[in-house]
């Protein structure tokens, strides 16, 4: 076991004891906050342990780990910096090359250290200052094989560090390790730095392919396997979901199948959001549990709106029945986000799930394609896992000609298309159904409105020609306009 939260689901267990392993990243990325959980595990566990380092002082060591709360206990700490014989220059050989006397007394160096703790787990940090001391290819491959053998004959697991300063494309250690894990950092144009991990090789053992999204917080380095849907198969009954009005489950053909997706689009102010939350209130009385993350809006403003609804949800959440979260996307990766949405449904239960909406978790994804798929296995677990999945999409524009940031509407189960329209010299809302996969519903175009009373739908708008396309012509007989009348008051 490494120690590291996540990081063992993608090692398919961990790592091998008695074999030696890579870890490279380049500076800052995190490589000796791993290693040092990995050691901390196996103090838990009862080993001995040795972090070897050559590039940072026992001091810069410690105040490291001590910002995460850590004290080295039970690690033996080896301090191997440039003996003061070496940096005297009245000390150094002239007939013979510094690097060979440096070499020769690092390697020895360790080796004494090794010999002294007898070890089970060892870090070597950094493979670079090895490198740039040995001068050449040829005979840094000879120094780490050697030093390979000797931790092979000891049964130790061993843990080298790699900071890809000295020579970025010298691939010597990934051919001799057993495992090799690199570990990235990125800068988008917006947000903090975003990480992410990769197993490159791993002998005779299957793992977890791909990148993995990890952050680096007090108490250490977490890890977010990428979701795999298809490893999430579960058994559950795929019976019918319906909202508080009949109106609008009779235009889904009775309601929404569990286990199911859909997508809500519309325009802003089309009510995409309360429209998803008539749902929730339902799980709520059905005496189910409800998640619902918000990306684009204040959560305080979305409590009053859903209150002039007829919905408290300030009620459910303390009574415990809906977790709500708003979601930072400059500040959360898409495997962080996928992490907190299977705790939900996982961990506690949720059975209706609520993505507020995909504009907002777009603005968390690098690139257009990797929302897509992103958002493919996750819909994919969801319904997997028997939980009713709402997105709300905004178009842009408001009447006319509409089109979305990302087509996703082939991913969705159900399709929810919400417009604005012009009637009587008053705007109005239209609500359709544009595809159900599950089932059959209603193919009619219907004014609805949104109030105290909750979600009313109208009678289908037969007299009117191109209502989706924001400016309708009437077509049909007095009478069979289908528009709602004012609530009363």
């Amino acid at each position: 076991m490494t120690g590291v939260s996540g990081l063992d689901d993608i090692l398919a267990g961990g790592l091998t004891r008695g074999r030696v392993f890579l870890l490279e990243g380049s500076p800052g990325t995190g490589k000796t906050t791993i290693a040092t959980q990995f050691l901390m595990e196996g103090a838990a566990q009862g080993e001995k342990c040795l972090y070897v380092t050559l590039s940072e002082t026992d001091e810069e060591m410690r105040d490291g780990a001590q910002s995460h709360g850590w004290d080295f206990a039970g690690i033996d700490l080896f301090e191997l910096l440039p003996p003061e014989s070496l940096l005297n220059e009245e000390q150094q050989q002239s007939l013979l090359y510094s690097s060979d006397l440096e070499l020769g007394e690092t390697t020895r160096r360790i080796v004494e250290a090794f010999e002294r703790v007898k070890p089970d787990r060892v870090v070597l940090d950094s493979l670079s200052e090895i490198r740039l001391l040995a001068q050449g290819s040829l005979r840094y491959r000879r120094q780490i094989l050697a030093l390979k053998h000797f931790f092979s004959t000891q049964k130790a697991t061993v843990l080298m560090l790699d900071d890809l300063t000295a020579d970025t494309l010298d691939k010597t250690v990934h051919s001799v390790a057993h495992g090799v894990i690199r570990l990235e950092e990125l800068s988008p144009e917006y947000g903090p730095e975003r990480r992410r991990m990769r197993v490159i090789k791993y002998r005779g053992r299957r793992f977890r392919g791909g990148f993995h999204d990890f952050i680096i917080a007090t108490g250490g380095v977490r890890v977010f396997p990428r979701l795999v849907s298809a490893e999430h198969k579960t058994a559950f009954a795929r019976d019918m979901v319906r909202s508080d009005s009949p109106e609008l489950d009779a235009l889904l053909g009775g309601g929404i199948e569990r286990g199911s997706s859909i997508l809500v689009l519309g325009p802003a102010g089309t009510g995409k959001s309360l429209l998803a939350l008539t749902f929730v209130a339902a799980a709520v009385k059905r005496g189910e549990r409800a998640a619902m993350f918000v990306f684009d809006e204040e959560i305080g403003l979305l409590f009053n709106r859903a209150k002039g609804l007829g919905i408290d949800m300030q009620m459910m959440v303390d009574t415990g029945n809906l977790v709500i979260e708003q979601v930072d996307a400059a500040e959360l990766s898409p495997g962080e986000f996928s992490e907190r949405v299977r705790i939900c449904v996982e961990r506690h239960g949720m059975r209706t799930i609520i993505i507020d909406s995909l504009n907002g978790y777009q603005a968390a994804m690098p690139e257009e394609k990797a929302l897509v798929l992103h958002m493919h296995e996750l819909l994919q677990y969801l319904n997997r896992q028997g939980a009713t999945t709402f997105l709300t999409v905004a178009q842009h524009g408001l009447v006319g000609d509409m089109k979305a940031p990302v087509d996703v509407t082939y991913l969705a189960d159900t399709v929810v298309l919400l417009r604005y329209f012009e009637a009587i010299g008053r705007v109005r809302r239209a609500i359709s159904i544009i595809k159900k996969r599950t089932g059959a519903h209603e193919d009619t175009i219907r004014e609805f409105k949104i109030g105290s009373f909750g979600i009313r739908l109208g009678q289908p708008l037969v007299g009117f020609q191109g209502v989706l396309r924001g400016v309708p012509t009437f077509t049909g007989a007095p009478g069979e306009a289908g528009l709602l009348e004012d609530e009363k008051a």
